[in-house]
């Protein structure tokens, strides 16, 4: 038997995995289902979803579905999870919806066949370029085409569900790192993202969401009394959560997002930046909750293989008054400016995308390149997203299952 992680006296919150399994699981009797999951997707006690749904009496595990990164995070990120024809993980059929092409984001009818619900279990962690909100729309427009029923077990946002920050994708702009028009930092967990996505921007499936016990929006994950398990490999604390919302953008040029290194999105650089003339730019800023430590670093992989390179850690000091989004506008700021000949945008296919430029489909629009190459006033930006927000709480209200 495990023993709870949260230790004796501390309730803490039970995901929607643990309340279905502990409250309500003679609802999946007489079930044939297919399961959504990935490494995170674990009990409080850390049991992995489909061994504890797959052995409840009288219910029928028929299929396993897997997002980006594949089922255990073995793989990196836009590295097609390709799988061969019959695969099986313990007897189970497995499907990946992330191979090498876009269709491959969707689950086929033959996927489908025989099930009678998809329940869904994925830890996002509240910023909109994380695929596995995209995922399970795919899954959610196929249920709904094959007439399945789904179920999405809800987990905490990792941020809380108070603060939202950002712009929201522009119609032009939309792609498989931003494919409905949320802000960046949304303060959704994915059960009210999925009711909001199901109600507002596409056509309906039979929708239920399970909710969490237990769950505040004020919460940080830390809070909860649940363990951090890492929903992708590059993503191995509460700490990359946290500034990954402005960070990712970092993905859109040719500076190192710090993939390759053990705190990936907290440190940013390139071989021919220079740590105290960046660290110093960024703290002329005066940005909120936050402080810049120069330093070298060399990844392992990704960009900059083996190379040296120069560059900031992103350190939260205050991450109530932190602005993850606004931060990562500034990293790119200061690299560009202090180096115009060196710094690029990203020119690489990215997320299956290779017309428009990475960091539009990142941003929403095209407005942070002009701000960074033309100098546009990012202040005037800023105010349009204030409205925006304004307009996204109203709407979003209406979803929220948490007080």
């Amino acid at each position: 038997m495990h023993r709870s992680f949260a230790g004796k006296g501390n309730r803490g919150v039970l995901t929607g995995l643990d309340v279905l399994v502990r409250r309500q699981p003679e609802q999946l009797r007489g079930t044939r289902f297919g399961l959504l999951a990935h490494g995170a997707s674990v009990t409080r006690d850390l049991g992995y979803a489909w061994d504890v749904l797959g052995t409840l009496r009288g219910a029928s595990l028929r299929a396993l579905f897997t997002p980006e990164h594949g089922l255990m995070g073995t793989h990196q990120d836009m590295e097609g999870v390709l799988l061969k024809k019959g695969s099986r993980f313990r007897g189970v059929p497995v499907h990946s919806l992330y191979g090498d092409h876009p269709g491959s984001l969707r689950p086929s009818p033959g996927m489908l066949e025989g099930l009678d619900l998809l329940v869904a279990d994925l830890q996002c962690v509240g910023s909109r370029y994380y695929t596995y909100l995209y995922t399970l729309a795919h899954c959610m427009e196929a249920c709904r085409d094959a007439g399945v029923e789904v179920w999405v077990l809800d987990r905490p946002n990792p941020l809380g569900g108070t603060k939202l920050e950002g712009n929201l994708v522009e119609p032009g702009f939309r792609s498989f790192v931003g494919r409905f028009p949320l802000p960046v930092r949304h303060g959704m967990t994915i059960g009210e993202a999925a009711r909001m996505i199901n109600e507002v921007f596409q056509s309906p499936c039979r929708l239920r969401v399970v909710p969490m016990e237990g769950w505040r929006r004020s919460m940080w994950f830390d809070q909860t009394g649940l363990p951090w398990v890492m929903p992708s490999p590059n993503m191995p604390t509460v700490d990359t959560a946290l500034v990954y919302p402005g960070a990712c953008l970092i993905e859109g040029t040719n500076l190192s997002e710090g993939r390759g290194t053990t705190r990936p999105f907290e440190i940013v650089g390139a071989p021919w930046i220079e740590p105290e003339a960046l660290a110093s730019a960024l703290r002329e800023r005066e940005l909120p909750g936050v402080a810049f430590r120069p330093l070298l670093f060399r990844p392992v992989f990704h960009k900059y293989a083996g190379l040296t390179c120069g560059g900031v850690h992103v350190h939260v000091i205050d991450r109530k008054r932190f602005l993850p989004f606004l931060t990562g506008i500034h990293l790119i700021l200061g690299a560009k400016r202090l180096w115009p000949s060196r710094f690029r945008w990203r020119r690489e296919p990215y997320e299956f995308e290779a017309r428009r430029p990475a960091v539009d489909l990142l941003a929403g629009g095209a407005w942070l390149r002009a701000v960074v190459d033309r100098g546009a006033d990012l202040e005037g930006i800023r105010s349009t997203w204030d409205r925006d927000l304004a307009r996204f709480r109203r709407v979003r209200r209406k979803y929220l299952l948490y007080t």
